[in-house]
């Protein structure tokens, strides 16, 4: 039963990573990315089950967190081209 849920999560873990590569617009891509993290985040908490080591789900959480923190560096990234910029400064140029 565990072995087919991890299989399941590795198959759409491979479709989202495609769709990463191939995706026709970079949005699409930083949603393939973006599943590509809550996947992963899914991995680890069955496997942590699995292994009965709760410390996984740590883990997961952090994760998680890092995946979401990276998701917005990356869009805003793409909408002002520098990571740099504050809304302030934006506002007054």
């Amino acid at each position: 039963m565990f072995a087919t849920v991890i299989i399941a999560l590795l198959i759409a873990l491979a479709f989202a990573l495609l769709r990463a590569v191939l995706g026709p617009t970079v949005f699409d891509r930083v949603q393939a990315a973006n599943s590509v993290g809550t996947i992963s985040m899914l991995l680890l908490v069955a496997i942590g089950f699995l292994t009965d080591r709760p410390d996984f789900e740590d883990l997961a959480i952090v994760y998680g967190l890092l995946n979401v923190v990276g998701t917005f560096a990356v869009l805003k990234f793409f909408r002002h081209g520098d990571l740099g910029h504050s809304a302030d400064e934006t506002e007054t140029s």
